[in-house]
């Protein structure tokens, strides 16, 4: 049977799988395990059993679970609202006034929540009604915070530039690094489409709140520093080369921890909940990736990552035309998977091409985590669609309308950071001595 054959079969095999319900995690090993059964001498029993247990017993794979429990320690603070106070302020004299506080409060959430959804919420639970009773158009309120959300992907820690760093073995610390440069680009390619478009529409922007003094908003922004000081904990300590990914990780939720009992947040219940709904995610993130790395192995032995690479080298495409053709094909399989799946469905396969094109791993994960950012705003699998939907009780149509200029934005990004690689690549080269 020809190569092209097998693929189709395995590829339709997944998605009849995945269209009976079953768990993804499950799926992948299911096919995986017929693929090596059918196509390849290799035993599938022993190979399973060694390569799950090798995912799952990874070291490196431990700062996940610390950073999706750090998240949901602060979910369940009052964070949102003390950062609303703290930018609000400071926020009156830029055209769009209290717009920017959705951007800027979601940047600073996800320097400490890995997760998009946790930041989408987080910060809408707090600037949608308070914006909504300050008269601010419910559309472009929503675009934003949809849009924004999804900075949690991107500016470290994040979940997704974990899963990437284990699937592809590149360092999770400097993935973390390389993401703060195209992070607070993307925030401020953000920022500077509310300031056209408020300048554009003035009539529709309420009037500034009372002026504040100088002294005034710098009391205000006192409600910033805790985050800051975690923020400055964790990532400080990655940068430095004090800590790995994993220690930090562990720092950042014992940081998460004290916050949570200084602001009176800190109960039994609200322990457990956290403890609880870090382990469900992860237990899923878990199962989905010993999944994916089975799959991996049995591509492998049957051949076809070789052969697709080969294919692919076979067309002649340039740098340039091989990263606009994976962008495409990573908007239109977000369609229908989320993030994570993304990322761990398609490695196995895509890594061998993109080393051969001589393309930087480090670049290409920023690369990936700003292409799966678009997947979180897209119908019909867009999770952060389906956050604001639950929580604006709108169409998830409209809500997508809404959001289509951040897609753009998000496009415009990965145009720069292709153009000027060093935006990701720089500040990762100046780390010397991490793992």
């Amino acid at each position: 049977m020809s190569d092209l054959a097998i693929t189709a079969l395995l590829v339709a095999a997944l998605f009849v799988l995945l269209g009976s319900g079953l768990w993804i995690g499950l799926a992948l090993a299911g096919v995986a395990w017929v693929g090596m059964e059918i196509f390849s001498s290799r035993s599938a029993g022993d190979a399973m059993a060694i390569t799950i247990w090798g995912t799952a017993s990874s070291w490196t794979l431990t700062a996940l679970p610390l950073f999706v429990w750090m998240g949901e320690i602060l979910f369940r603070t009052r964070l949102s609202a003390d950062m609303f106070h703290g930018l609000a302020p400071w926020m009156n004299r830029l055209p769009g006034r209290l717009l920017h506080t959705n951007i800027i409060g979601c940047a600073i959430f996800a320097a400490v929540s890995g997760s998009s959804a946790a930041t989408c919420a987080t910060i809408g639970k707090m600037t949608l009604p308070e914006l909504g009773r300050r008269g601010y158009p419910e559309g472009i309120v929503v675009g934003t915070l949809a849009g924004a959300g999804t900075l949690g992907l991107l500016i470290p820690p994040s979940i997704i530039l974990i899963v990437y760093g284990v699937t592809a073995d590149v360092s999770i610390a400097k993935l973390f690094v390389a993401g703060i440069v195209p992070g607070i680009l993307l925030a401020a390619l953000f920022m500077g489409y509310v300031a056209a478009w408020a300048l554009l529409n003035p009539a529709r922007i309420p009037s500034a709140d009372t002026s504040l003094s100088f002294r005034e908003k710098l009391w205000s922004a006192r409600h910033l520093i805790p985050v800051a000081l975690l923020i400055v904990a964790v990532l400080g300590a990655i940068y430095s080369g004090v800590a790995t990914a994993t220690e930090a990780a562990a720092l950042g939720v014992v940081g998460a921890l004290l916050l949570a009992a200084v602001q009176g947040a800190l109960d039994w219940r609200a322990f457990v909940d956290s403890l609880l709904g870090a382990t469900r995610l992860y237990c899923m993130i878990a199962l989905i990736l010993a999944g994916a790395a089975f799959l991996t192995l049995a591509m492998g032995y049957i051949g076809l990552p070789r052969h697709l690479a080969e294919w692919i080298a076979s067309l002649g495409l340039s740098k340039f035309q091989l990263v606009v053709a994976l962008a495409i094909f990573y908007i239109v399989l977000g369609c229908f998977l989320d993030g994570i799946s993304m990322v761990v469905l398609t490695m196995g396969v895509i890594l061998p091409t993109v080393t051969a094109a001589g393309i930087d791993l480090l670049w290409f994960g920023v690369f990936i985590v700003i292409v799966v950012e678009m997947a979180q705003i897209t119908p019909p699998v867009g999770f952060n669609l389906f956050v604001l939907q639950g929580m604006t009780g709108r169409e998830l149509t409209w809500i997508a309308r809404q959001a289509a200029p951040m897609f753009a934005l998000m496009m415009l990004a990965v145009l720069l950071i292709y153009a000027f690689p060093g935006l990701a690549s720089w500040l990762p080269a100046q780390m010397r001595g991490v793992a």
